[in-house]
């Protein structure tokens, strides 16, 4: 099976997108920011070393994520790599222990960035995903799932949105023209409903 990275902007929906791309081609899905997140809620030394850099909206230095990512996917076949590589040396540390076959690039500009991720909203119990204008909970303010409250993330801030998108062209765009130059990238419209994009994706990885 093929190991596929996405690639994308904040907000450009690779979680949704990943989740429901890797239940219908039965991918090994692997989010590091979600793993991130969790070392973080349970209070484990990784998470205590990434928070501070995360809640800045700043990149966790490559040699904690691509040990992480090492250990979740040795053995694996069919892996989905959703939020990463996000800077080229990641992409050239991956090469060394994961072959990469396809990268998705998810295109959406800067304005609908901002615009998604201020709208956004995450169950501080189960970490389902809302946004408060394509994608509402039918309780303003409470998970649809399970009714857990729903939160702003930290790096969802209008300030921090901002950093991170420069982080983002500063550090991750590159890695565009890297893998475009390996012959990897398949660009994909984001600005459109999720169905579109999954269907787009899906037809893109069974070609």
């Amino acid at each position: 099976m093929r190991n596929v990275v996405l690639l994308g902007p904040p907000g450009a929906g690779k979680g949704t997108i990943a989740v429901r791309v890797a239940e219908e081609l039965n991918l090994f899905h692997l989010s590091t920011g979600d793993v991130l997140r969790e070392e973080v809620a349970r209070g484990t030394e990784l998470g205590k070393e990434a928070r501070g850099f995360m809640d800045r909206g700043e990149l966790v230095p490559d040699e904690v994520v691509l040990a992480m990512v090492r250990e979740r996917v040795r053995g694996r076949g069919g892996v989905l790599l959703d939020g990463f590589p996000r800077t080229l040396a990641q992409a050239d540390g991956l090469a060394k222990f994961l072959p990469v076959h396809v990268v998705v690039y998810l295109a959406v500009g800067k304005d609908e960035v901002v615009r998604r991720l201020g709208s956004r909203r995450v169950c501080a119990s189960c970490g389902a995903v809302y946004n408060l204008v394509t994608q509402r909970p039918r309780t303003p303010g409470r998970c649809d799932r399970c009714g857990g409250e729903l939160r702003q993330r930290p790096d969802d801030a209008p300030e921090v949105v901002a950093h991170r998108y420069e982080v983002y062209e500063r550090e991750s765009r590159p890695l565009i023209e890297h893998y475009a130059r390996q012959g990897l990238l398949v660009s994909v419209d984001a600005a459109r409903p999720p169905e579109a994009v999954v269907a787009d994706v899906i037809r893109v990885l069974r070609s």
